[in-house]
């Protein structure tokens, strides 16, 4: 079993500082990270919460899920490994290009026309 939990639901208030402090309860923390929009830097709802050992892991699972927080009941478990998305991230959108020549797009060179 992991020690990293995934942690969603969370009320979009909530900082680091509470999520080690909660956790703290279950066991020794190594790392939080709560996942913030790039945009605006408001929390997305959700991050993750490395515990020191796979006991303290369980164990927060045990007394943290369905925890309310905020007036939000806490969802924890295992965190999944990342996908691997490819080059550039992946996500969708961005540019992908195409110039003025074929496609079929209108304004296109025709027999010396455009």
């Amino acid at each position: 079993m992991e020690s990293k939990l995934y942690v969603g639901n969370l009320p979009y208030n909530v900082t680091e500082d509470d999520l080690r402090g909660l956790f703290a309860q279950a066991g020794e923390v190594k790392e939080v990270a709560l996942i913030t929009d790039r945009a605006t830097g408001r929390s997305k709802g959700f991050g993750f919460v490395e515990m020191t050992s796979q006991a303290d892991a369980e164990k927060a699972i045990q007394m943290l899920n369905n925890h309310d927080m905020g007036g939000r009941p806490l969802k924890v478990s295992i965190a999944r490994p990342r996908e691997d998305r490819g080059p550039g991230g992946g996500g969708g959108g961005g540019f992908r290009g195409g110039g003025r020549r074929g496609g079929g797009r209108g304004g296109e060179r025709r027999g010396g026309q455009y």
